[in-house]
Parts: structure tokens; C-alpha cells; sequence
């Protein structure tokens, strides 16, 4: 996870991981809060790599890359995720797939702002027409890997690093499942902005594809 000012909502987030995972996991949050956000995450044992504020991308680079586990799986700190599919997202992993990508728009999304919810399908039919594959939600920050995926990949984004992480594996031949998850209303104030970052996150999804398309040849 890459962490921002969420100090309401990461003891919980930490506390639905421990009891899902039974305590297995390994959670790194990588955090450049000036809240108490990092405080809450060691307390409830989660490994904390301090950065200065960089961008979405970069922190959740440096959160993917750091554990050393064969499976890696990102999420929001801001308690709008399921992290009881955790054990679903697993699953797939072993039955073969490559990335699990929750789709949040499946059953709707009611909880996010309707904004947000058509620019999410806006996103996802660009990428489907640049790429000439059916994706519901490109920019989702739930998502299980094999750890070999996101290494042997270049990734350059920073606000649409969460397009990228789906968009490069499937272009390249990986096998990539979206699953339905649910969607909650956040705890605490959002820091994305929607207007200039859906207009990074648009951009990242055309260079991204192009990049991949020209790949091909």
C-alpha cells in the first residue's frame, strides 16, 4: 500500500488483513503522511518505508518491489476495499492466472462519486478500444500479482501506474482475470484530484497502449 494521510482508516484496513490472512501476510506501506498514519501501521505490525510525497506510482512501486514474496497483492489504505477476497484473489493466482484485477464497477459502485464512476468506465472503454480487449475497471488499486510479472516489467507511470500494472501484462500475453468486488465508501477525505488526475490517468492509458501496440512490431 501506498500510504497518505489515512490514519483513519489503516487500522482497520491492517486489522481485516490479520484476520483474513490469519497474521500471515507481510504488509508494507510505504508513506510520506504527516498524520499519525505511519504510527497506526507499526503498531498493528505492518513494515513502514518512509518517502517524501511523490505520486501515486511511486509509492506503490516501491510497495510492490519491496516484500520479497512470490505473490504480491496491492490495495487502498482507505477501507473501500474487500480485503475478504483476499483469499479469492489467492486462488486464482494458484489455479494459473498471472494478475487478478477486482473489478469494482461489476456490482455497480454505488459508493463512489458519480464522477468518479463514469470517468472509471470512460477509462476502461478507452483501454478496451486502444488494446482490442474487453476490460470493466482499469483503475482499481485491488490486485493480487506473481511477483516475476512486476519484475520483469518496466513500469513508468506515476498518477496512472494502477492502468499501467493491468494494461502492460495484458497486452504482453499474461493471464490476467478481472473479478467482481465490492466497493465501500471511503474513511477520510480522498486526495485524488478528478479533474487533473483523471487527465494524467487518460494520458497514461493512450501512451501505455500505443507503447505496447508499437511493442508488437
Amino acid at each position: 500500500m501506498g500510504t497518505y494521510n489515512e490514519e483513519e482508516a489503516i487500522g482497520t484496513v491492517l486489522d481485516d488483513i490479520d484476520e483474513v490472512t490469519d497474521g500471515r501476510a507481510e504488509v508494507v506501506c510505504v508513506d510520506g503522511s504527516s498524520d499519525r498514519t505511519p504510527e497506526i501501521a507499526r503498531e498493528h505490525g505492518a513494515r513502514v518505508v518512509e518517502q517524501e510525497p511523490q505520486g501515486y506510482g511511486v509509492a506503490v512501486r516501491e510497495a510492490i518491489l519491496t516484500p520479497d514474496r512470490p505473490v504480491v497483492v496491492t490495495t487502498d489504505c482507505d477501507d473501500t476495499y474487500p480485503m475478504e477476497a483476499l483469499p479469492e484473489f489467492l486462488a486464482e493466482i494458484n489455479d494459473g492466472a498471472d494478475v487478478v484485477s477486482g473489478d469494482r464497477l461489476y456490482h455497480g459502485a454505488k459508493a463512489m462519486p458519480a464522477f468518479n464512476r463514469l470517468g472509471n468506465h470512460a477509462f476502461a472503454a478507452v483501454a478496451s478500444l486502444l488494446m482490442g480487449e474487453r476490460v470493466h475497471d482499469t483503475t482499481t488499486g485491488m490486485r493480487a500479482y506473481r511477483r516475476e510479472i512486476v519484475e520483469e516489467i518496466g513500469w513508468t507511470e506515476n498518477t496512472g501506474l494502477s492502468a499501467e500494472l493491468l494494461i502492460r501484462p495484458l497486452m504482453r500475453g499474461y493471464d490476467v482475470r478481472e473479478r467482481p468486488i465490492a466497493y465501500a465508501e471511503r474513511l477520510g477525505e480522498t486526495k485524488l484530484d478528478p479533474i487533473g488526475g483523471g487527465a494524467a490517468i487518460a494520458k497514461s492509458i493512450v501512451t501505455v497502449c500505443l507503447e505496447e501496440q508499437l511493442r508488437r512490431f
